[in-house]
């Protein structure tokens, strides 16, 4: 048998330097004809350049390749080559009239086109200045195109026409927290809770359910707040036409001009998401401090939108959906026992639109509660924002009922370098309990991005409502509750004959006050983060929420990277008041740790601790907390098929242990596999690696690895933008190999995306190939596995460096522009690896029950020309 090292240093001159060296010339179709003289061969007369004959040439057939258009991925997919009629030896690319479509042509561009070969191709001739050229070396089809003919596009965002409505498939996701807690006085305390969507996708229509449940127990066999509701049912789905969502079901009414209540109906609406990134909103933040590792929820009207562990010291969740709007309950439990909560007033940027555009909401049915069902009479609202100019921009709309009715109109105005402002007034009307109230309300806002000054004022705004003014939910509410919460005399029961027991404040708003800014000091190596909300009543205290928070990078001596951070908080809620500080001095330790010495003041009382934080690998990392009364602990691990959060405390004779999961799975007809995710029920992409497991994919952040049946799912993809998914190269097993290792596509919302990239798995080795009668492939010749993927050419003699190779495989040998023969691979490969030049024998048919039974590798050298496979 051949040695490796001799066999690799004949390859190189043979076939790399052979091929560079090719002599001739060619033109641009024409044939290219070779100097055979300059290869180094034993046997010239026994070679196949067929496929370099020609440049560019590809042979006739079907190729799974990337398309590009104007240097842009924009899908994977089967492109077919056929010879022209004007060329019987030569192959063009058959642009099918569904990729035609994704190429994102104007109107005008498309009432060009022509076809050939039945309809079924593109005429390249019908588009002046259209180019289309294939690379099989990277599975590419390229197409260039006069950017006239096109679309508006972005270097994130494709055109309508590009866009992925995904496979069908069903969908399960999950955010879980589990807490045990014993306190000497009050023994132990165990909850359990969550919320997560189960889902199904058909078409363009994703089927939705939310569910969130509580499970508390405190004493033995007792339990309490024993809970599972299902918050939503819901369809939805995208109608690009319209740039707009249609939802159909329990829906939450999300408006620019109105505040949010729940309901069951119909909704059509412009959405932002399907808008290029630069005309988009922004998703709210929630920012504050725990005193120790805590649980945080965020709610809204009842109906949980994010729960999760946090690690003591401050905390900024930035991952909420920009499509939250109105009053946000965030309600943080320490492991201690103790809970603070407060209410976040999420902002709007001014409403402004394109000049010529329009940007509408429209819905209709009944109010509903997730405590008592029906919740009022029928109702309908629209709005509209239509840019009048390149500056202006007017808005308004209105909703009613049977006993409510409001009306608003506002206009915007683009102020360039001073930023954005906008006004608007509405006017409600309401008769509740036999009472008729009528009042207006006042809204003023602004956002400015001052981008020479690393800043950002993300909100400003200010609403004032006369003392007869009820918003919608403020309407719901006095239906149910009475006015100003005072069932006065009315026997417990509100309009619709249902009796009530719990004690509600309604309406009487007064003015509203909300700002967030962001500064950056580039110098100092400082930013800045506030936030303040307040709201006055006309008849009960106002409430107050604001949030300080400054942090500076500096060195001192030869510590680099230390870092100062304060945050301040004032939470004022009727009679509640919380006022609370945190400073924090870090200086790295260690190559990734950081060593940290903190001061707290919350709800009156002083404390001082230490934390160290460090990563194990890109992972894993935690967090060890120590005070002069408490110790604790805190663990993170990026699974792939989950992302758990441990946490660990003891303080005076308390302890607690806490764990959250946050997790999903996605079943197509492709596969099923278990997943990572933050965003219940959102888009995710499945990447196949052609069944091959422990293949590394990457998304964003640390890649997941596929399972057992080659599939992995890469959740929390953003919507109507250009994903990238690739194979982590650097981290690949070393039997895998990636011939294709990243692919482009942009997804709707809720889409399952599906992708397959071209892996191949085996061992990896030199191989002399002989022909039945003892003769060796033309020089040039390929070799394909079963599944049509290049494992190797052929090089002088036979010589052949294979990849791929799998214990009783097969692989075809192909020249001439035919498959030729078929290669059986041992059945059994030597444990201590491939050392030695495999002797296969390559035969006409896979079928021939005369082959020999490969015979078993024992990596010792046996004699060459006894060995027959």
């Amino acid at each position: 048998m051949l040695n490796t090292s001799k066999v690799k240093y004949s390859l190189r001159p043979g076939l790399f330097s052979g091929l560079m060296s090719l002599a001739g010339t060619a033109m641009a179709s024409g044939d290219i004809e070779f100097n055979t003289d300059v290869l180094d061969l034993n046997d010239r007369t026994n070679i196949d350049l067929s496929r370099f004959a020609r440049s560019g040439f590809i042979l006739p057939g079907t190729y799974s390749m990337v398309v590009q258009v104007n240097a842009q991925p924009i899908a994977e997919q089967s492109v077919v080559f056929y010879p022209p009629d004007n060329d019987p030896k030569g192959s063009q690319a058959c642009l099918s009239p569904d990729l035609v479509e994704q190429l994102g042509l104007k109107a005008s561009g498309a009432a060009k086109l022509t076809w050939w070969n039945n309809g079924q191709c593109l005429d390249l001739q019908g588009l002046p200045g259209m180019e289309v050229s294939g690379d099989l070396a990277t599975s590419t089809l390229t197409i260039n195109l006069p950017q006239a003919y096109l679309e508006y596009s972005d270097i994130n965002w494709d055109p309508p026409s590009r866009w992925d409505e995904g496979v069908p498939g069903l969908l399960a996701d999950y955010s879980i927290t589990a807490q045990s807690n014993y306190q000497n006085n009050r023994g132990n305390r165990n909850n359990l809770s969550g919320n997560g969507t189960l889902g199904a996708n058909a078409g363009a229509w994703r089927f939705r359910a939310d569910w969130q449940g509580r499970f508390e127990r405190r004493r033995e066999g007792e339990a309490k707040d024993q809970k599972l509701d299902w918050t939503r049912y819901y369809a939805y789905r995208a109608i690009p036409a319209l740039k707009s969502r249609l939802v159909v079901g329990e829906n939450y009414l999300y408006s620019d001009l109105f505040d949010s209540f729940r309901f069951t109906g119909a909704a059509l609406s412009s959405d932002e998401n399907q808008l290029p990134p630069n005309l988009r909103g922004y998703a709210p933040e929630v920012v504050g401090v725990a005193k120790t590792n805590a649980k945080v929820v965020v709610s809204q009207q009842g109906r949980v939108l994010y729960e999760t562990l946090v690690a003591a010291g401050p905390f900024r969740i930035q991952d909420l959906n920009d499509a939250v709007s109105g009053s946000l309950d965030v309600r943080v439990e320490e492991q201690d026992g103790s809970v603070h909560s407060f209410q976040l007033d999420t902002a709007g940027v001014p409403y402004l639109t394109r000049p010529g555009q329009v940007r509408y909401k429209l819905a209709t049915g009944r109010p509903s509660n997730l405590q008592y069902n029906g919740d009022g009479d029928f109702f309908g609202t629209g709005e509209f924002s239509w840019g009048v100019s390149n500056g202006w921009s007017l808005f308004g709309g209105g909703i009613t009922d049977n006993n409510y009715h409001a009306l608003s109109v506002g206009a915007g105005r683009d102020l360039l370098a001073f930023g954005a402002l906008s006004l608007d007034v509405t006017q409600s009307q309401a008769t509740v309990w036999n009472e008729r109230l009528a009042g207006k309300s006042y809204r003023l806002q602004y956002s400015k991005h001052f981008e020479q000054y690393d800043s950002q004022i993300t909100f400003a705004g200010y609403r004032f409502s006369e003392k007869g003014f009820l918003s919608m939910s403020e309407y719901l509410n006095a239906r149910h509750y009475g006015l100003n919460g005072e069932l006065g005399g009315r026997g417990g029961e509100n309009e619709d004959g249902e009796r009530i027991d719990d004690w509600k404040p309604i309406g009487g708003s007064k003015a509203l006050y909300t700002a967030t800014v962001n500064k950056q000091f580039r110098d100092l190596g400082a930013t800045v983060y506030a936030s303040y909300n307040k709201q006055t009543y006309w008849d009960r205290p106002h409430t107050q929420r604001w949030n300080l928070s400054v942090s500076r990078y500096f060195n001192v001596g030869t510590v680099k990277n230390m870092s100062l951070s304060l945050n301040i908080y004032r939470t004022l809620e009727y009679s509640y008041k919380d006022n609370g500080a945190a400073l924090t001095v870090s200086l790295p330790l260690g190559r990734t740790g950081t060593l940290s010495l903190d001061a707290y003041r919350a709800a009156g009382d002083n404390s001082f601790s230490s934390r160290f934080s460090d990563r194990l690998d890109a992972r894993n990392s935690y967090q060890l907390r120590a005070s002069d009364s408490s110790a604790s602990g805190y663990l993170t691990h990026m699974g792939d098929q989950a992302d758990i959060d441990l946490s660990a405390s003891q303080q005076s004779g308390n302890s607690s242990l806490g764990v959250s999961a946050r997790g999903g799975g996605t079943l197509t007809s492709h596969g099923a596999a278990l997943h990572r995710t933050n965003s219940t029920g959102g888009t995710r992409l499945m990447v196949d690696t052609g069944g091959v497991p422990d293949v590394p994919v990457r998304g964003y952040g640390s890649p997941s690895r596929s399972n057992a049946f080659g599939k992995a799912v890469i959740s929390d993809i953003s919507s109507y933008q250009r994903t990238a998914a690739s194979v982590d190269l650097e981290s690949l097993p070393n039997n895998v190999e990636a011939t294709q290792s990243v692919t482009q596509l942009t997804l709707t919302e809720g889409a399952i995306g599906y992708r397959s990239l071209d892996v191949i798995a085996g061992e990896k080795a030199m191989a002399v190939l002989r022909l039945e009668d003892g003769n060796s492939p033309p020089f040039g010749a390929q070799v394909k596995n079963m599944k049509q993927q290049d494992t190797g050419i052929v090089n002088d003699d036979g010589l052949v460096y294979l990849s791929g190779i799998q214990a009783g495989g097969q692989m075809a040998v192909s020249w001439g522009g035919a498959e030729q023969c078929i290669l059986t691979l041992p059945v059994v490969l030597p444990a201590d690896g491939l050392t030695d030049a495999l002797q296969l024998s390559c035969r006409k048919t896979a079928t021939d029950q005369s082959l020999p039974v490969p015979p078993v590798l024992s990596g010792q050298p046996t004699d060459t020309e006894n060995t027959s496979s």
